[in-house]
């Protein structure tokens, strides 16, 4: 680490970065930040850079706001978008209390703690999200719903597409910063698209969320554009997901491979996937935490989401795919779980999922057989026989469910469970009350 410390304060110094800006998230994923100049970088890693608590959601009192940032140094990179005249760098932060002791509600702290239960078993934790967004002409909806920039849908190409040129520039900056990127394409809805990020360990993978969604937007912002992750802008056509590859690792080897199996599975892969099915509707409330996070994880004609709790191979129906893997590939053997959506805190939602995950291969849960059939043709019958659930509906169940699941609780800990329930209570309550156009539209000529 003082190596690395050194390595920063070194490129700060030769680069002439003016500023260092200090990034953690809220418990709802939003990105929180302030600057330090380069006079305040070696006490920042010594000693942590105090903040006032009371002001971030999620976090502290105000009899008890005080709080240390400490910059981790293996994040440190310059912003290139904020040019060259005056450059600046970003790092992330591990939040704390004044003592040092790791701060219970910082949501980078409950992904660790998960992470070092799962090392503690001798796994590492790999993810690999595919991140759906939507451009729009800005983030005004004046005739009802925001204006698309183009009409395409899966994998168009057009010689003056702008969106494409804002995709292409989103991934040079992308490899700028260090953060590679396995492929892109346009959507399937109108002005939708997807850039896939090469998987890593998760929790810099959270972090890399995080920075893609802020260059996604700072793009966009550049050519008076408007950036979107939230999962259902438009009616009548696709949400956005952020389907997303996970695998644990033992050392180098991949734990979720077995050649002997009809699956390639091993034992580990298949308890794991057994563990998110079990779980899937108590952890729904975090990779999906939003009243219009709803609006995606519904199945309707245009719109196939995956709501129904069920694991398949090449069967996009279900809520849990097995990719198939090429000869020679046993190294990317993982899973794919489809529900999560990008407006999610990646660091609570992988925390979940690996929760929910080595509860099955710890408890060794047993894996119902693979489900081969497209789920959105079966009837309701046809999947109570086959013993298929669905996700919740709404925001109100999701919580119901999360607030009675013990792995949630633990997962998360006391602080963020609790905050998280009580917030999005209010969210729901607020929603509940609130007339909306299509109220209007439909009741007020006729009643």
């Amino acid at each position: 680490m003082e190596r690395q410390q050194d390595y920063v304060l070194r490129t700060v110094e030769e680069r002439g970065v003016r500023f260092i800006r200090l990034w953690f998230t809220d418990v709802l994923g939003q990105l929180k930040s302030f600057a330090i100049t380069p006079a305040e970088l070696e006490n920042a890693f010594a000693e942590g850079m105090t903040f006032d608590g009371s002001a971030i959601d999620g976090f502290s009192r105000v009899q008890e706001s005080d709080m240390l940032a400490l910059p981790d140094a293996n994040t440190f990179d310059v912003l290139p978008w904020r040019g060259q005249d005056a450059p600046v760098a970003r790092m992330f932060c591990d939040v704390t209390d004044l003592d040092g002791t790791p701060f219970a509600g910082d949501p980078r702290y409950v992904l660790r703690r998960n992470l070092d239960r799962a090392r503690e078993r001798g796994f590492t934790f790999y993810a690999g999200p595919d991140m759906e967004y939507f451009y729009f002409g800005s983030a005004e909806s004046p005739n009802g719903e925001p204006e698309p920039l183009d009409r395409g849908s899966y994998f168009d190409l057009t010689a003056t597409d702008v969106a494409s040129d804002l995709r292409k520039r989103t991934i040079l900056t992308l490899e700028q910063m260090g953060i590679p990127v396995r492929y892109s394409h346009h959507e399937d809805s109108p002005s939708q698209h997807e850039i896939d990020l090469r998987y890593t360990d998760a929790l810099t993978m959270a972090d890399n969320i995080m920075t893609f969604k802020l260059i996604v937007k700072e793009v966009a912002l550049e050519r008076g554009v408007h950036a979107t992750f939230m999962p259902k802008p438009l009616s009548h056509v696709q949400g956005s997901g952020m389907h997303t590859h996970f695998s644990l690792f033992e050392g180098d080897v991949n734990a979720f491979y077995d050649p002997g199996d009809e699956y390639k599975l091993s034992k580990t892969a298949k308890g794991f996937i057994a563990g998110l099915l079990r779980h899937a509707r108590e952890i729904t409330a975090v990779t999906n935490q939003w009243v219009n996070s709803y609006k995606r994880l519904v199945i309707a004609p245009g719109n196939e989401a995956p709501v129904y709790v069920a694991w398949a191979r090449n069967n996009r129906s279900a809520l849990v795919r097995v990719p198939g893997g090429r000869k020679g590939k046993e190294s990317s053997t993982r899973i794919e779980f489809r529900s999560p959506d990008p407006a999610c805190n990646p660091y609570l939602a992988f925390a979940v999922v690996l929760a929910a995950g080595l509860e099955g291969v710890e408890e060794g849960y047993e894996l119902n057989a693979e489900l081969t059939a497209n789920l959105y043709e079966m009837t309701a019958e046809e999947r109570l026989a086959e013993g298929v659930s669905a996700l919740p509906g709404s925001l109100e169940e999701a919580i119901i469910e999360m607030e009675q699941s013990e792995l949630v609780a633990e997962a998360l800990g006391e602080h963020v469970f609790e905050w998280f329930i009580r917030n999005k209570r209010i969210e729901w309550d607020e929603y509940k009350t609130y007339v909306t156009p299509y109220e209007i539209e439909r009741y007020l000529p006729i009643l």
